[in-house]
């Protein structure tokens, strides 16, 4: 196939739910978690549940970049952007993620902050070199996939002799994060949730390859298959995580062969491995403190690190208490076991970071799910 609506093609659709329908063991229930936030996105677009058995259940991970940043780190980045020497770039999808007390970045800049849009780390970069006198921060977040143009933008800085560009680091791993959701006693408070298998996520695994889910395959006994984002991918990936659950195997498979393998994008690594190191640990929303799951800068690049040039110091805090964010995050509870989803809390007024970013499970059912749960309930 060579066009994406070939991967949204209904027949095969078609063909694909009844291949699943013939595999699943009537007896037996099958828990998958899938990790990447554009997975979640496309199972609630494209109702994918609708046409699983229903002993298959699919449970959103912990993977939208924006909704696992924890409100400390938010509290940081509104304390550098209310310094008066300092420009403050960011990615959109953070501008209305709530940080304590309801604040925002989006309304910390109707204050006067001086914060601004970007759509890439090097326009930080060009607004670092045309406005000398200023402070530009680069707020960096995301996984693996965000990191090498993070590591660029730094690289191209130092280049320049850029003196007044630093980035405030919040890029972290995936790998520690499943581990954490298989194992952590940390995060008993939210509770463990069942996972047969994993569908590992797409943008990641094209930068770090399949090769670093060979450990949880091999010591937790549980299959991964790395699938793309459309429709048919999702589904072919569940078809191969069931065959693997009925056989009794737990590998690595990959499904999305047409940008992954297995060792990944080697300039992408070698340029992250030259810029970050591992933080001894970082916290997560949902998933709490967990160790070396985080990048910061190296010494040799100490200079464009925003921590150490302004003396940030991370002060946890807490989520507003009303808000099941964190515990929909780790799969121990849906977007509307949540009593404030659809009420409180909508995109017009997100109360947790679920509800803004548009990979959130919050925010992907009430763009499609709450409409096919309005169908069930008819008559």
């Amino acid at each position: 196939m060579k066009y994406v609506d070939e991967y949204r093609d209904g027949r095969l659709a078609r063909s694909l739910a009844a291949a699943i329908a013939r595999a699943v063991d009537p007896s037996a229930d099958y828990h998958f978690m899938e990790f990447c936030g554009g997975h979640t996105h496309a199972i609630s677009r494209y109702g994918l549940e609708d046409v699983l058995p229903t002993n298959v259940r699919m449970i959103h991970g912990p993977g939208c970049p924006v909704c696992v940043l924890p409100v400390g780190r938010l509290d940081a980045a509104l304390r550098l952007a209310g310094r008066p020497e300092v420009t403050l770039c960011t990615y959109g999808d953070l501008m209305r993620v709530p940080a304590s007390h309801g604040m925002t970045l989006l309304r910390a800049k109707a204050a006067g902050a001086d914060i601004r849009i970007v759509y890439s780390t090097l326009d930080a970069v060009r607004i670092a070199e045309a406005e000398p006198d200023r402070e530009v921060v680069f707020f960096a977040i995301g996984f693996e996939t965000t990191a090498p143009p993070t590591a660029l933008a730094i690289r191209l800085a130092a280049a320049k002799r850029l003196t007044n560009f630093a980035v405030f680091c919040n890029h972290v791993l995936t790998p520690p994060a499943i581990q954490n959701i298989l194992e952590s006693p940390d995060v008993r408070a939210l509770g463990r949730v069942r996972v047969d298998g994993f569908i590992g996520p797409a943008h990641v695994s094209t930068v770090i390859g399949t090769e670093p889910y060979a450990f949880f395959a091999e010591e937790f006994e549980k299959p991964v298959v790395v699938a793309g984002f459309e429709p048919l991918d999702v589904m072919q990936a569940i078809l191969m995580l069931i065959a693997q659950v009925n056989e009794g195997r737990h590998e690595v498979e990959n499904q999305y062969v047409r940008a992954v393998r297995r060792d990944g994008n080697s300039k992408a690594k070698a340029d992250v491995a030259e810029i970050f190191e591992l933080r001894k640990s970082f916290e997560w929303r949902g998933l709490g403190v967990v160790p070396y799951s985080g990048l910061r800068l190296k010494e040799a690049y100490a200079a464009y690190d925003a921590e150490r040039r302004f003396g940030i110091a991370y002060v946890p805090a807490a989520d507003n208490p009303a808000c099941e964010c964190g515990a929909i995050l780790r799969g121990v509870k849906k977007p509307t076991e949540c009593k404030l989803f659809g009420t409180a809390c909508t995109p017009d007024t997100p109360m947790g970071s679920c509800m803004v970013s548009a990979e959130g499970a919050c925010a992907a059912h009430w763009t499609y799910g709450r409409f096919r749960d309005r169908q069930r309930r008819a008559p």
